[in-house]
């Protein structure tokens, strides 16, 4: 089959319909009408089209920043990606960050919303416009929505962001300042420790400042008291290197003479509160062999107990110059013997010590309740009658008849009467009041004649009473507690040293120019915890913060002027002289057994740290638990 015939031409047939023109002829057709205009026409036209042109490139700008300001610059994540914001009824527009807003976030993630209402707007607001910036009154700025939460810039979308901004607030100003009270308590035991350690370690006291040590009974005495100061103060390490020492290295098997009152609040006292605060049986067997070592004393006639014992060969005797044994030293070693029994389930302790008590409480030759100095061990009888002290030689007498009622119970009526009978002895015959501030203190009587000399071992008082008041007794007690306590704290406060005498003299005389005199023999300070103890039990039972600052004035007193750079603190010899207090070169072991741990007890605000309603300190402040009711 041919292909078609290839055809060399191609035919066109135009006609002029007269509807239809072509570009060029309309180009041909404007430029024909253009060359007809006369030149002064030309020249108008061309000067209105450059005004126009002129007009909207100056306008362009403005327009573009005002779309701009419609729809917000976006903080993105990074500050170089566009922020994409849905405008109602218009099309997705993506608009640059503006480099004057980038450094208003530096986060990554889209804002986190608070609801904190800072814009004025309300549902009526249009929605294409759903955040603005706005700026404080400070130089702050803030994203803020449209219905009015505000959206913190420097928020990310950390999932844990409310958790980390709540760590990220301040502390309370007060736990803050009693951990660091706590802790200056804590430095101040391990600076203590230090210089025992390094100078005095396994023996009985410290002498900081000849960096040496010196021997009372032999038996690591500031070890031992300071066991479960320790433990209450969380030093693991310190505690646990001293009880290795007690595992290892103490023993009561020695031929040596130990005072019966101070070996029982000291070692029997700290074996028994460390057992109770640990579970530690170490303690305890401890506890069992200086305390059967110790019942030897009770062997005299009329069983009051000599106030010496040999507790290797078991044998007991008085001092040398004198029969006689003082009624404190008698009648403060109930609650450990006590204690003993109960644990032992051996009643010998606990009857040999009560059987001094019965006989205590029938005695003639007290005044009010009132109880004299001295007892002796032959016929039983109070001896130098008719002077009456709460001070040296009586003062934890008073102390412990409400302390074994407290711990046996409350039970043992015949201790509360007595308590009570001496608290009314106290204000009829001892009260007095100061001049010029009217402090109330408690003076001494000798044969009828008082004397304002009162003892820094008084200080025990108001912290006495507020422990009555605290276990129902009569109210009175907790407010004469609380002007006891402000003469206390004076007699810190009115010494150059910030420190209190061992004995000070209050005027009576009107017009005095201070309250606190004091005698050259007696500005010396030992270190002494008996105003701090009662701070801490005034603090405890009323919450006045006005106690624990009394107290921070105290200790840093103590670090100022006995504070021995090498390790430990020193007792002074003048509390009147701060360019020379005249240190002692030594350091006493209830400074690390009572002084520093009320300290610590009175900076802590826990109630639950070693309860009052669960234990009871012995005049030594280790602690002994209340006996259950069933017992």
């Amino acid at each position: 089959m041919q292909p078609p015939s290839r055809r060399d031409f191609v035919s066109l047939t135009v006609t002029d319909s007269g509807g239809y023109t072509n570009g060029k002829q309309r180009r041909q057709s404007c430029w024909r009408k253009w060359k007809q205009l006369s030149r002064l026409q030309r020249s108008l036209i061309l000067f209105v089209l450059a005004l126009l042109l002129i007009g909207g490139i100056a306008t362009y700008p403005r327009l573009s920043a005002h779309s701009g300001d419609t729809a917000v610059e976006g903080n993105g994540s990074e500050g170089k990606q566009p922020f994409v914001v849905d405008m109602k009824n218009q099309a997705r527009l993506a608009l640059p960050e503006p480099p004057s807003e980038r450094k208003i976030s530096r986060k990554r993630g889209p804002p986190v919303l608070q609801n904190r209402v800072q814009s004025k707007g309300n549902g009526s607001e249009p929605q294409g416009a759903e955040l603005k910036i706005v700026e404080e009154e400070d130089g702050t700025k803030k994203l803020i929505s449209w219905r009015g939460a505000v959206i913190e810039a420097e928020q990310g979308t950390d999932p844990n962001a409310k958790e980390k901004e709540k760590a990220a607030e301040p502390e309370d100003p007060s736990a803050v300042q009693q951990e660091s009270r706590l802790e200056a308590v804590r430095e101040a035991f391990r600076h203590a420790w230090k210089g025992y350690k390094d100078f005095a370690w396994g023996h009985d006291e410290l002498k900081p400042v000849s960096k040496s040590h010196s021997e009372w009974f032999g038996l690591g005495l500031t070890l031992i008291d300071a066991l479960d100061t320790m433990w209450i103060l969380g030093l693991k390490e310190e505690f646990q290197e001293a009880r290795e020492w007690v595992d290892k290295e103490l023993s009561f098997n020695k031929n040596v003479d130990v005072n019966l009152f101070e070996s029982t609040i000291r070692i029997l006292g700290g074996l028994l509160s460390t057992y109770h605060l640990t579970g530690d049986v170490l303690f305890l067997e401890k506890a069992k062999d200086i305390g059967s070592r110790l019942m030897p004393a009770f062997s005299t006639p009329s069983k009051i107990p000599y106030s010496d014992v040999n507790i290797g060969k078991g044998t007991a005797h008085p001092p040398r110059w004198t029969s006689d044994s003082t009624v404190a030293e008698v009648t403060s070693i109930q609650l450990e013997f006590r204690e003993l029994s109960r644990l032992t389930g051996d009643p010998k302790y606990q009857a040999a010590v009560m059987e001094v008590m019965r006989q205590v409480h029938k005695l003639e030759g007290k005044q009010d309740g009132l109880v004299p100095m001295f007892i002796n061990t032959n016929s039983g009888q109070f001896t130098h009658l008719g002077i009456y002290t709460l001070g040296a030689r009586a003062d934890s007498y008073y102390e412990y008849l409400l302390k074994q009622w407290i711990q046996g119970g409350k039970k043992e009526t015949e201790l509360l009467e007595d308590y009570l009978q001496a608290v009314e002895g106290v204000k009829k015959n001892l009260l007095k009041k100061s001049s010029p501030l009217g402090l109330t203190f408690v003076g001494e009587l000798s044969h009828g004649h008082f004397s304002p000399k009162m003892d820094h071992l008084v200080c025990f008082l108001p912290g006495t009473l507020a422990l009555g008041a605290h276990h129902g007794l009569d109210a009175e007690h907790m407010e004469l507690a609380k002007q006891l306590m402000e003469t206390c704290y004076q007699m810190y406060a009115q010494m150059d040293t910030g420190l209190a005498p061992e004995i000070a003299h209050f005027n009576m005389q009107t017009g005095s120019a201070q309250d606190v005199d004091v005698k050259l023999a007696d500005r010396h300070n030992l270190l002494r915890p008996e105003t701090v103890e009662s701070l801490f039990y005034m603090y405890r039972f009323t919450k006045d913060k006005k106690y624990q600052n009394w107290g921070w004035e105290i200790l840093q007193s103590f670090n100022k002027y006995t504070r021995v750079e090498t390790g430990g603190y020193t007792s002074i010899n003048n509390v009147r002289d701060p360019k020379n207090p005249s240190p002692r070169d030594k350091m006493e072991s209830f400074f690390l057994g009572e002084t520093l741990k009320y300290f610590y007890l009175l900076f802590s605000d826990d109630p639950n740290l070693v309860s009052l309603d669960k234990y009871v300190f012995n005049t030594e402040a280790h602690a002994l638990p209340i006996w259950p009711q069933a017992e």
